[in-house]
């Protein structure tokens, strides 16, 4: 089976991406704001979007749109 087109898998990636950072922001945001130096910041939002994204959102993303991806 072919590998999904890449424009196809940037819209899965920014279905998963944008509900998860603005999630963290909703939940986390006024403690994440506090939190210096910016890189820092940065780091600690990563940690949680990243594995989140690629243990969880993209697999089920991919289960969900399966036919989509691969049409």
């Amino acid at each position: 089976m072919k590998p999904p087109k890449k424009w196809k898998m940037a819209v899965v990636i920014w279905l998963a991406i944008y509900p998860l950072i603005t999630l963290i922001f909703a939940l986390l945001g006024k403690q994440l704001i506090l939190i210096e130096p910016l890189p820092l910041r940065t780091l600690i939002i990563t940690l949680i979007a990243v594995p989140t994204m690629v243990f969880i959102l993209i697999p089920a993303l991919q289960k969900l749109l399966h036919n989509w991806l691969f049409k």
